[in-house]
């Protein structure tokens, strides 16, 4: 027995009756192998060589090799299912992500270097300066932009409208503005939707809204449908309003792995694989103004190399989507994912440890 799930068993010739179990083709395209036999001993799960198997019918014809066996062997390929995350699980893992890189400190580079001067024009005179956050999570950075915004704009009042479905998330955001005593003159309003929820609201209910500033931060890759998405909100920018987008950039180890290692993931990572590039094409559609301002940010994933480390179980994770992919995912997977990460379109290595690539780009469309 292996740990990956192989597992020869023996069946008593004179008791059992005939049996081969098969593989349910929708369990497969899921991402969840069950018991089964496979031709050829090719596993088409993660394309790889599982022992033939030799049924019991099959055994029939090797009577002449002694006939007075009682048992006989049959291999079988066996995994447990891989699922995607949950909503809560996702939550944890993307912590653990923001521990080990500098995502957030990319942020701030780009909020402290060139946000002040892209803002400088918001409400262009108006009594009330309108921000909405579409995916805001916990509200991190949504509170460091409304602090820029009332910097540029002192005494000028701020409404920020949150959009975001995990209601843990909304909770610690409402927590950090309770804890805030430097937030005066900003209101808030959350909506515990999701942004095609949010979408389908504002259309139902023929809603009049318009925006000074909206930011999609690091959330396109959950929508159904990206061009719309973006179409959307665009269409909500009001009179000299941008629309401020973060997301991986191009030249990423993501989007790396994303295109020319993609065999290595499972299917069970429900996301888009989208960067910059894939935004850019969207805008130049829609022919649009935008600028483009690209930082670099890291991620230490020394940890995925280590087997049974649950920092690294919690970085995988987060790569693939996937629950528990470092002990259920087949051998196979793993060794090939672990090998894309290490290539330097990917990765360096400094100091014995595995740098990942996590570059970001912030794209800022005019209205």
């Amino acid at each position: 027995m292996d740990l990956w799930g192989e597992h020869m068993f023996r069946v008593q010739k004179k008791i059992q009756p005939p049996r081969v179990f098969r593989t349910n083709p929708s369990n497969i395209a899921d991402g969840c192998l069950k018991v089964g036999v496979f031709s050829n001993g090719f596993c088409p799960m993660n394309h790889s060589k599982s022992p033939l198997v030799r049924t019991i019918d099959e055994d029939h014809e090797y009577g002449s090799r002694n006939t007075n066996m009682a048992f006989i062997s049959q291999e079988l390929c066996l995994t447990q299912p891989m699922r995607s995350l949950t909503v809560e699980e996702y939550a944890k893992v993307f912590k653990s992500f923001l521990d080990h890189s500098t995502e957030h400190q990319c942020m701030e580079q780009f909020n402290e270097k060139e946000l002040p001067s892209i803002i400088a024009s918001l409400g262009h005179g108006k009594s009330t300066i309108n921000v909405l956050g579409v995916g805001s999570g916990t509200g991190e950075q949504d509170l460091k932009m409304i602090r820029i915004i009332q910097a540029k704009h002192p005494g000028i009042p701020v409404k920020n409208e949150v959009i975001e479905p995990n209601p843990q998330h909304i909770l610690a955001y409402k927590n950090a503005v309770r804890n805030s005593s430097d937030l005066k003159n900003v209101s808030f309003t959350w909506h515990q939707l999701t942004s095609m929820e949010y979408e389908k609201l504002v259309k139902e209910q023929n809603l009049q809204k318009k925006y000074d500033f909206i930011h999609l931060i690091q959330m396109l890759y959950r929508v159904e449908d990206i061009t719309n998405t973006i179409k959307f909100f665009h269409s909500y920018l009001d009179c000299y309003a941008k629309l401020l987008i973060i997301i991986l950039s191009g030249e990423s180890g993501w989007a790396s792995i994303w295109k020319k290692y993609r065999d290595c993931l499972p299917p069970t990572d429900c996301g888009h694989y989208v960067t910059a590039e894939d935004i850019k094409i969207v805008l130049e559609g829609m022919g649009v103004k935008y600028q483009v301002y690209e930082f670099p940010s890291v991620w230490d994933i020394t940890e995925c190399f280590i087997d049974g480390d649950a920092i690294g179980g919690q970085m995988l994770d987060f790569l693939t989507g996937t629950k528990d992919f470092m002990n259920i995912a087949p051998l196979d997977l793993k060794q090939r994912l672990r090998h894309a990460l290490v290539q330097p379109e990917c990765s360096t290595k400094k100091d014995g440890r595995i740098i990942f690539r996590n570059d970001l780009s912030m794209i800022v469309v005019n209205s």
